[in-house]
């Protein structure tokens, strides 16, 4: 069984196209078909917390009838980001980093520890 502590990026992006291409489902996997996809599925993680409180969330993501339900959704996010990854040639983990870096510059900790304004407001 996969884990994260002994799974790689390159082997997620890898079992998700060899099930893509199991499928011949390549043909469909347009970035924007993908990005789509990838929308509507964030959208279906949303549901499991829409109209409760932040701190409801917490209990709901633990509530053990509920917790494969949002896994499952969790999952499918990932695996469209993934699939769009391997369409787009894009490499993830460099993406990652380059991103980091950036929010590093427009998040300094000295002023966006503890805040959850946006950079323009810091």
């Amino acid at each position: 069984m996969m884990q994260d502590a002994t799974m790689t990026v390159a082997g997620l992006r890898a079992r998700v196209l060899a099930f893509a291409r199991e499928r011949d489902w390549e043909q469909f996997h347009s970035p924007k078909n993908l990005s789509m996809a990838l929308a509507a599925e964030a959208g279906e993680l949303m549901e499991h917390f829409l109209w409760t409180e932040s701190a409801a969330s917490n209990a709901i993501v633990r509530d053990p009838a509920k917790r494969e339900l949002i896994a499952d959704e969790l999952a499918d996010v990932v695996i469209y980001a993934l699939e769009f990854a391997n369409i787009s040639d894009l490499d993830l983990a460099a993406a990652i980093e380059a991103k980091l870096a950036k929010n590093a510059a427009k998040y300094p900790v000295e002023k966006a520890r503890g805040r959850s304004d946006k950079y323009t407001e810091l």
